[in-house]
C-alpha cells in the first residue's frame, strides 16, 4: 500500500519513457536523437527499480543476515578478512549480481 494516489512514480517514469519513445525519438535527429535514447534507457532503469528494487533490497537484506553481515561493506570486509567464505557466499553475490542485471539490463540474462 502507498500514501499517493495514481499513477505511481513507475507508471510516471514509464509514460514519460513512452512519450520520449513515441513522439520525441522519431522527430530528433544526430546528437538529440542519441541523448534522447539514453533518456529512454535511464527512464527504464528507473522505473524497474522502482518496481523491484524493494523487493530485490528486502531478499539481498536476508541474504546477508545470513551470514552474519548488515550491509554489503560487511560483506566485503568479511570476505576480505577470510571470515566467510563459501558456496553461501557465492549464491549471494550471483544473486546480487542478477539483481543488478534485472534492473540495468535484462536483456544481458538472456
Amino acid at each position: 500500500m502507498t500514501p499517493h494516489d495514481a499513477p505511481t512514480a513507475a507508471e510516471l517514469v514509464a509514460a514519460v519513457r513512452d512519450f520520449l519513445g513515441s513522439d520525441v525519438l522519431p522527430a530528433v535527429e544526430g546528437r538529440v536523437r542519441f541523448h534522447t535514447r539514453v533518456a529512454i534507457n535511464v527512464l527504464a532503469m528507473v522505473e524497474r527499480e522502482l518496481l523491484l528494487g524493494p523487493e530485490q533490497a528486502a531478499e539481498h537484506a536476508v541474504r546477508l543476515a545470513a551470514l552474519g553481515v548488515a550491509d554489503d561493506a560487511g560483506l566485503a570486509a568479511a570476505i576480505r578478512s577470510g571470515e566467510i567464505d563459501g558456496p553461501e557466499v557465492t549464491e549471494l553475490v550471483r544473486r546480487a549480481v542478477r539483481a543488478k542485471l534485472e534492473v540495468a539490463n535484462p536483456g544481458y540474462l538472456a
